[in-house]
């Protein structure tokens, strides 16, 4: 399994989805190695992650350099040194390691992982100098109308979105919109392109329980609506939602004290607290760091509801989050398209509170009735027989069926 994401890398939900499939592949019959980047390629590490790596599974960890931070003179680099990601560097001592390590141990299949596109490239070259089956993992789509901006590195996805695609036996994405995009764009290929959500740990969740208290609020004598993880100022843009948030408080319908708006690692701190002043919600909103996994997971079964933030120009893409959500078991406000896939997988849990990003008016109603319903005990909760489909394990018993394809199927 080739992932850039994998512990000790911090603050990344992306390392997930490598993480548990490399718990749980054995359980249906598949030894794991992993080839992944040496730790000082990460910007930010910890190691709350690290003991979840079960210790017979072979960990080898490539020498990477991050481009943006290792070479910049003045904020500046060549641009050859980040095509098509600032991992580029890694390819060249994974290849070489790879190809060691299938030496050594004659694996049966390779897997590899985006978002780093430089992961698909050092699969590729494993693909062709060693003849083994490929399962290209592309999550969301690569490449999209305006993205990647820059048009090198737009045209170095495009290359290497083709390349995987074409010589990969499994193209897997995440939602369903994703595999349709892609279907469309190589009809050739449709019949190889798959869909594999992404998803929650039960065992992770089970363990919850023993060490925290259900029953403290995160806020007391008030409702409080998390938003765990990244904002992004476009595709979870949360302008609408505070210019929503100002209304309900101006005119009485939210109060002081009784109602808090919690964003919780979002990388973008100096955004929302700009847009907290602007909009005087100094006493309504909480702009807080990022956590280690467990305590993130525990803050969101103790809160009062959950937000999710999702653009309609991402309609083909489902925050990963919002799988641990469902799990979690709390109320869920989606502030997405509700023509796109985030919301159908609310739909699908049996949730409703759905309003555009983009909407303030829409913003406003479902807000108020979602802290109404909350108040009063009303709140729809996620659908728990539709929940317990979505676990990981669940999910690498399909990987391990799809395995076994891959080295039969030609």
């Amino acid at each position: 399994m080739i992932a850039f994401h994998f512990p000790p890398l911090a603050a990344s939900g992306g390392i997930q989805r490598t993480l548990r499939f490399v718990q749980h592949l054995p359980a249906f019959g598949w030894e794991v190695t992993v080839l992944t980047a040496d730790p000082r390629a990460y910007e930010r590490t910890s190691d709350d992650l690290v003991p979840d790596i079960p210790r017979d599974v072979v960990v080898e960890r490539a020498f990477a350099l991050d481009s943006g931070r290792h070479f910049a003179i003045a904020g500046r680099y060549p641009g050859w040194l980040a095509t098509p990601d600032r991992w580029t560097l890694w390819r060249f001592a994974a290849v070489r390691d790879g190809l060691r390590l299938i030496r050594q141990q004659r694996p049966d299949v390779l897997w590899s992982t985006f978002p780093i596109a430089t992961a698909h490239l050092i699969a590729s070259r494993l693909h062709r100098r060693s003849g083994l089956p490929w399962i290209a993992d592309f999550r969301d789509p690569m490449v999209q109308e305006g993205y990647p901006a820059d048009p090198r590195v737009f045209r170095s996805f495009q290359r290497a979105e083709a390349d995987a695609i074409r010589a990969a036996r499994l193209s897997v994405f995440t939602s369903p919109g994703a595999a349709r995009l892609y279907r469309d764009r190589y009809p050739l290929h449709a019949r190889r392109i798959r869909v594999l959500e992404n998803g929650y740990d039960e065992d992770v969740f089970a363990g919850l329980a023993a060490g925290r208290d259900s029953d403290k609020p995160l806020n007391r004598g008030a409702v409080t609506l998390l938003h765990s993880g990244v904002v992004y100022p476009s595709e979870r843009d949360p302008t609408c939602l505070f210019a929503a948030l100002a209304h309900l408080v101006a005119e009485g319908a939210l109060v002081a004290g009784r109602f808090k708006l919690r964003f919780r690692a979002t990388g973008q701190a100096e955004l929302l607290h700009g847009l907290t002043r602007s909009h005087g919600l100094e006493s309504f909103v909480e702009v807080l760091p990022s956590l280690a996994y467990r305590e993130a997971l525990a803050e969101m079964v103790r809160a009062d509801g959950l937000l999710v933030l999702q653009a309609s120009n991402c309609n083909g893409q489902i925050p990963a989050k919002l799988y641990e959500y469902l799990r979690a078991g709390r109320p869920i406000l989606a502030l997405t398209d509700p023509a796109g896939d985030t919301a159908q997988v609310m739909r699908d849990a049996g949730l409703d509170r759905i309003a555009r990003l983009d909407s303030v008016e829409e913003i406003e109603s479902s807000l108020r009735r979602f802290v109404a319903d909350i108040g009063s005990g009303r709140a729809a909760l996620p659908t728990p027989s539709h929940v317990a489909r979505l676990a990981r394990k669940e999910q690498a018993r399909t990987l391990a069926a799809w395995l076994e394809e891959a080295c039969v199927t030609p």
